[in-house]
């Protein structure tokens, strides 16, 4: 492996400066890729006398003259050349990627003016990192988990969080339509598969703050996937213990329809057999998704997105033991179960695009879209439990179990939950570019109707050692065992409610971005505003109003005339929430069509620094950031299941530093570690700041992708976690104030290691039977490396003799193996 050399350059980067280019010269790089976006080794690129060659990877780098015209020609001897004409400034170090083919050559005039998403503070992340990124939840989603402004509670849950936001409050468009999460879902091993299918994906696009006025109304994040258009037919397969999918793609002979369709299958069982409860249980998750295009002519294209998807949750449990306490006062929680429990989530999702281009500079998009989401989640699990102090004497016979109980207890849950949501959205798009392409103007207006059908009926039931026990908010006197209990006997907890609701919301945006100098310097404006208004009506509701927010937002970017390659960023702007029906119900399941829109404003304040070490290209990218928050929604996480008070009674704040720096730490392989530091902290009701349940203060994420240079064919990757603890919540009814232990540290390494039997096929003779194969592959995942015990939330239980609440760890999967293979034709 490459450790000492992955050592060596963090130390270098830390302790010394980076060499720069000539006054006069500038640099460019890329990738260059064929149809089917693979690498092409060997492209010569071309200026004058001076030229490059691609590796293995596509990649090429050239040095050429500054302030005037240069023209770079990319030729290869089974590819059409290209031939294109750059600009760029002193000391610049430009991307600029190029695709060849075998029957179209291009020609044409490039100003290269800086990465687009480099300017707008985005992150891209490459599909191919994606899919080969060993997590126990395979996806986009595991790989933004290790980047530093993003967090997750949960090892089996496509959620995040991000910048102490909670998982509604992130936005998710795939080809510019949003898409949506369940509502009923509890846990991260109900969630089964995440809506992105990774091996449709083509680009990748993620901002965790600070975002532009085109992205829609959510307060934290915006996740901007792009699927791939088919250049030919393919197919790809994959199949481990875990599951399998398989892609298949096309394109017509005249090239006006593609499609790329695919199947994905899910099994958690080995997961979910990791942990403390032993349970009777098989998850099964499966969707189908297809994206169709049609383009009849050079001004127009349709395309259909859909989606169907069906979650099974069948759960038996049957015993749990968790040993928690100190060295010298072990204690136990041992718990016998009764009962099941069983969820079904099932979704069906379509979008129609039109896509008019008027002419280069003007550009119109139709989308309209429904979602449909039918949940169901019937439980009745009885648990009798044991709360006591655990044999640590060696060579006993009752070593490790049970021998002196401190407290004993029974407990009923029960669900009778069924939510039927139909989403329905239509939206106009323009983009205009004027004035010699100096200016931009983009807009959009969206009308979107929500109709909600929701039944609760949940209730659980508490005996301490044979005494039933009552919620706090019930006020009767109890001083049982002394004297007979002549009271009612209710729930603990008791939710019903029956709920009928409409949404309907008009929205819009506007916004103007342009590009000038100051000076020998590159100045980077983006300005615009969005507006929403909404109206809750329904069943039973009479008193509602109608709301209106309106955002301003601002980003600005500078790039110094220096020798060094930076960009500076300032982004500020209003970023207003307004409730989805899940934060419009309260604990108790009442509605209240009121709730106003949390309203967030952002500071943004970064750096970006691109450099080459050794030749390879390096990034560093520092961010700082506040956010200030009010007629905030305050709320409880138990693993991802938030519950909200749907008041609007805090105000809150959230600010941080995260830093990331990815490149090429081994040649040919991108890999990135990053730091992020966190604090936000909500005020209810005047009451002073406490911790939000997302609190979750330092970050440490390596992304580390390695090979065997005696055997280049075997491929490592590698994602390490490290997190301080979140807040461990509090029992039902309990004034959050009391309870503010946290959770202990999140430690997890996951481990992945490729044999690629396809790594040298370009030298194979055509005969041989791997030619048939643009990749076959086969995997070894460990997750969970090091077996550590990490805690998602407390299960809280009463000792009847102290009166003491012990808030029990629930642990998350334990180490866990794998076996894949993967095949692309």
């Amino acid at each position: 492996m490459k450790t000492n050399k992955f050592l060596f350059t963090l130390l270098f980067l830390v302790l010394n400066a980076i060499a720069f280019a000539q006054n006069q010269s500038a640099k460019v790089a890329g990738v260059v890729l064929d149809e089917t976006n693979k690498p092409v080794e060997g492209v010569t690129v071309s200026y004058q006398t001076k030229s490059s060659v691609t590796d293995a990877n596509g990649f090429y780098e050239i040095t050429v003259p500054a302030n005037q015209k240069i023209v770079l020609v990319f030729t290869h001897t089974s590819l059409k050349k290209i031939t294109v004409t750059l600009y760029l400034s002193p000391n610049e170090n430009r991307e600029f990627h190029v695709m060849m083919n075998d029957n179209a050559e291009q020609l044409g005039e490039v100003v290269v003016t800086g990465n687009k998403r480099r300017v707008q503070g985005i992150s891209a992340i490459e599909p191919e990192t994606i899919r080969r990124n060993p997590s126990a939840m395979p996806g986009i989603e595991s790989v933004l988990k290790a980047l530093p402004s993003v967090n997750a509670n949960s090892d089996l849950s496509s959620g995040y969080n991000v910048r102490g936001g909670n998982y509604d409050e992130n936005l998710v468009y795939v080809n510019e339509i949003e898409v949506y999460r369940p509502f009923l879902v509890r846990s991260g091993q109900q969630e089964g598969l995440s809506f992105t299918n990774t091996d449709m994906v083509q680009n990748v696009d993620f901002s965790a703050g600070g975002f532009q006025a085109k992205y829609g109304d959510k307060m934290s994040s915006v996740l901007d996937i792009t699927y791939r258009k088919p250049k030919k037919f393919g197919l790809t397969a994959e199949g481990s213990f875990l599951g399998g999918s398989l892609t298949a793609e096309g394109i017509s002979k005249n090239k006006k329809w593609t499609a790329l369709t695919g199947v994905r299958y899910r099994d958690n069982s080995l997961f979910v057999n990791s942990q403390e409860t032993q349970t009777n249980y098989r998850p099964t998750f499966m969707d189908v998704q297809t994206n169709v295009t049609f383009s009849p002519n050079e001004r127009w294209q349709f395309s259909f997105l859909g989606n169907a998807s069906q979650n099974k949750y069948n759960y038996q449990p049957l015993t749990r033991q968790t040993n928690f306490g100190t060295i010298d006062e072990p204690i136990a929680l041992l718990i016998f179960y009764e009962g099941q429990e069983k969820d079904r989530y099932q979704t069906l999702f379509g979008a129609f695009k039109t896509t008019f281009t008027q002419n280069e500079n003007n550009n119109y998009r139709l989308i309209t879209s429904v979602y449909h989401t039918q949940e169901q989640e019937y439980f009745d699990i009885y648990a009798a439990y044991f709360l006591g102090e655990v044999d640590t004497n060696i060579g006993s016979e009752t070593l490790g179990e049970v021998t002196y109980n401190r407290g004993v207890g029974t407990q009923l849950n029960h669900a009778r939950n069924d939510l039927d949501a139909l989403f329905v959205n239509a939206e106009i798009k323009g983009t205009h570019q004027i004035n010699n392409k100096k200016h931009q103007i983009d807009w959009g207006f969206k009308y979107t109707r929500e109709n909600i059908r929701d039944r609760i009926v949940e209730w659980e039931v508490i005996d301490s050692a044979g005494f039933h026990i009552n919620p706090p908010v019930v006020d009767i006197p109890n001083d049982q065992p002394y004297n007979p209990y002549i009271g009612p006997l209710v729930p603990y907890q008791n939710v019903r409610a029956t709920n009928f609701i409409d949404i309907n919301r008009w929205s819009g945006f506007a916004q103007w971005s342009t590009k000038t100098n100051l000076g020998s310097s590159e100045f980077w404006v983006t300005a615009g505003a969005r507006f929403h208004n909404w109206m809750v009506s329904g069943d039973g509701i009479s008193n509602a109003k109608s709301q209106t927010v309106f955002s301003p937002r601002a980003q600005f970017a500078l790039k110094p005339d220096w020798k060094r390659d930076m960009v500076f960023r300032f982004s500020a702007g209003f970023y207003h929430q307004p409730p989805l029906y899940r934060e419009l119900r309260d604990a108790d399941g009442a509605v209240n069509p009121n709730v106003k829109a949390q309203q967030s404003i952002h500071f943004v304040l970064s750096n970006d620094y691109n450099f080459l070490m050794n030749n390879r290209k390096f990034k560093l990218v520092t961010e700082a950031y506040y956010k200030t928050m009010t007629d905030v929604n305050t709320y409880t996480l138990e693993n991802v299941r938030i519950r909200y008070r749907a008041n609007n009674d805090a105000e809150a704040y959230a600010y941080g530093l995260d830093m990331r720096l990815n490149g090429e730490f081994v040649p040919g392989t991108e890999s990135w570690l990053s730091f992020g530091y966190m604090k936000t902290e909500e005020n209810q009701n005047g009451r002073g700041f406490i911790a939000r349940p997302t609190d979750q203060r330092l970050k440490f994420g390596i992304l580390f992708q390695d090979y065997m240079p005696n055997l280049p064919n075997m491929k490592l990757y590698l994602n390490l976690v490290y997190n301080t603890g979140l807040p461990g919540g509090s029992p039902s009814y309990a004034d959050a104030y009391t309870y503010q232990s946290r959770l202990r540290d999140y430690r997890r390494a996951d481990v992945g290691f490729s044999y690629v039997l396809t790594e040298k096929n370009n030298e194979r003779p055509n005969s041989h039977w791997l030619k048939k194969f643009e990749d076959l592959s086969i995997g070894f995942e460990i997750f969970n490396l090091f077996n550590n015990q990490n805690a998602i939330t407390n299960t809280w239980v009463r000792d009847v003799y102290t009166k003491n609440q012990y808030g029990i760890p629930n642990y998350m999967t334990t180490r866990v193996f794998n076996v894949k293979l993967t095949a692309k034709l």
